[in-house]
């Protein structure tokens, strides 16, 4: 991902292995359900089919050198010459060897979202383009499971920059959303195999797959999200092993230099630190802390991790969204004056998707549907199949800079509308293209062995099973621009479970025509129920004036925020994330 940067950020090591780490899964709220057991219905349906009309669906025609590049075929070797990007390279950070595996990260972040709209859209007439895709990306696979970007003369051997985990972890996060919809077994094979691979060669408390020398080195701290793996290998297998390597990731990452340390631990036990790194760093960083922190009962960590998210917290505007354009710099958030990326609107709406399955904390859903709601929407140009790469909440103009800024001799334009954004680095448009499906996968949620919660409110339909019955509830509703919701229930049999939907903390008061509890702001309806079978949501809310850090006036009504009020200019008001 493209970084601007005048000062190199300098940090001495901490060695995380001075600290008691013993792995110790602790008790989890609640439990993913496999990908496509929920589908999207209403505006988010005909949104996805729109995006998957746009640029989703055709990034591979708008930058075809970038998508069709065989960089995990004809791989990465000594002599090879840096990558021709078609970008303007002004004002990047520092290290060449970043354009070597961007290619990786752009188009198998863009096949990510791409298979996961397909998929859950049903979209038969670019179905076979998957097929094809997965099935050149397995050819590509060594014998001894080895599935990348590198030639054997570099492969696990690097002292500096490189995209060895994070080109394997934009990859596999789609080939497990493939296989989670599909149940391929010559994927899973595949995964398996490869995932061994890299724990084989980086074995735990053995290997330093962090070491990167003293420079810039953004590949390899992107690398740090093979975590997400991690996770999902161990969601779908239950073997510990994974969670293992998430927790020695996570240690390791801390024991080296990183020019992206707002994570490193010694960097969060320090007091005075501020978050100063490249944002998408900072919050897609957030889940291998929450991983570790679920991996052992160090108390260290657990602190660790409240502290990340108060910084955090600092660092978001109201309308949701996580500033760094492209550094974060020390600075807290400012609706005027502070930019974010949509790579971040992305990576922080995942890792609070991730802690809200972890703790079912309904503050953390809250925060969730507000990032997306206001601020994923609001950096969407509203006529036209493209996003901003940069956007404060309060635009004025978005023309390449920030609210109109004079900068001479500028040669990138972030502050833009594009389907590409080629002139940077085509990053934030395919994580554009992620993070409805990122969404729509956590809108339900399991509960033991006999409770489904409603997490994240929108139309949506669900599929499962519980007790041997399959069981599927329809969400209909135009939330969040309505705040009535009617679950549409069918059942293959009369079937007892426990039903929970999530109270926004917004909602002043619930009405609901069935009876029910209300427990730790989850209403909770416990019955057997029949097919046919309608649960009708009311929220009752109003609208609420409230003032920012700089005292300027804002309004939400329920989970939307609408406009700004700014004191200097009484009476005129404007457009901020919707």
């Amino acid at each position: 991902m493209k970084k601007f940067v005048k000062i190199l950020f300098i940090t001495i090591p901490f060695m995380a292995n001075s600290q008691s780490f013993n792995y110790l899964l602790q008790e989890e709220k609640f439990q993913n359900l496999p990908f496509g057991a929920i589908k999207p219905e209403g505006w988010i349906k005909t949104q996805m089919q729109a995006d998957l009309n746009g640029f989703v669906g055709n990034l591979d025609k708008l930058v075809p050198e970038l998508i069709n590049d065989p960089i995990y075929a004809e791989r990465l070797h000594k002599h090879s010459k840096l990558k021709d990007l078609g970008n303007m390279k002004q004002g990047d950070a520092e290290g060449d060897e970043q354009y070597k595996w961007w290619n990786s990260e752009t188009q198998s972040n863009w096949h990510d979202g791409y298979i996961r709209n397909v998929l859950l859209l049903n979209d038969l007439s670019r179905m076979e383009n998957i097929k094809q895709y997965i099935s050149r990306i397995l050819s590509t696979q060594d014998l001894d499971g080895y599935l990348g970007i590198y030639d054997s003369d570099l492969r696990y051997k690097f002292t500096s920059e490189n995209g060895e985990l994070w080109s394997k972890t934009t990859l596999y996060r789609g080939l497990l959303a493939y296989y989670e919809f599909t149940h391929d077994q010559k994927v899973w094979n595949a995964l398996v195999w490869a995932v061994d691979n890299v724990m084989n060669t980086y074995p735990v408390e053995n290997s330093n797959p962090f070491f990167a020398g003293t420079q810039f080195s953004g590949g390899v701290a992107h690398g740090l999200t093979f975590t997400d793996i991690c996770e999902k290998m161990y969601q779908l297998t239950k073997d510990e092993k994974y969670r293992r390597y998430a927790l020695f990731l996570y240690k390791n990452f801390s024991e080296n230099y990183s020019s992206e340390k707002d994570i490193q631990l010694s960097s969060i036990l320090d007091k005075s630190y501020r978050l100063q790194c490249h944002g998408v760093h900072t919050f897609e960083h957030l889940r291998p802390l929450i991983l570790a922190a679920f991996s052992t009962k160090n108390d260290t960590l657990k602190n660790a991790l409240k502290i990340y998210l108060d910084r955090i917290q600092n660092a978001t505007t109201i309308a949701g969204a996580p500033i760094g354009d492209e550094w974060i710099a020390g600075r807290n958030a400012d609706e005027t004056n502070t930019g974010y990326e949509y790579c971040s609107i992305h990576e922080l709406t995942d890792s609070y998707c991730l802690l809200l399955q972890k703790t079912g904390d309904n503050r953390v859903a809250d925060k969730i549907e507000n990032t997306f709601f206001n601020a994923a929407q609001g950096a969407r140009n509203p006529l036209h199949s493209c996003i901003a790469y940069l956007k404060t909440d309060n635009s004025y103009e978005m023309l390449g800079t920030k609210n109109g800024e004079i900068e001479p001799d500028r040669k990138q334009t972030r502050y833009k509308y594009s389907p590409a954004h080629q002139d940077v680095a085509v990053c934030c448009n395919p994580n554009a293209g992620r993070i409805t499906p990122y969404y729509v996968q956590n809108m339900w949620m399991k509960e033991g062995e006999n409770t489904l919660v409603a997490t994240l409110l929108g139309p949506c339909s669900l599929n499962t099973k519980l007790n041997n019955s399959t069981i599927q509830i329809q969400e209909i509703t135009d939330y969040p621009y309505a705040n009535k919701i009617n679950f549409r229930i069918s059942v293959e049999k009369p079937t007892a479970f426990t039903l929970k939907i999530r109270k926004p903390g917004w909602a002043l008061k619930v009405n609901c025509n069935t009876s029910h509890s209300i427990e730790n702001e989850y209403i909770v309806i416990n019955k057997t129920f029949k097919t046919g079978e309608e649960i009708t949501l009311s929220f009752e809310t109003q609208i609420e004036k409230q003032v920012d850090a700089k005292n300027e006036v804002y309004f939400r009504y329920g989970a939307l925020l609408y406009a700004y009020q700014i004191p200097a200019k009484e009476g005129i008001y404007y457009a901020a994330a919707l």
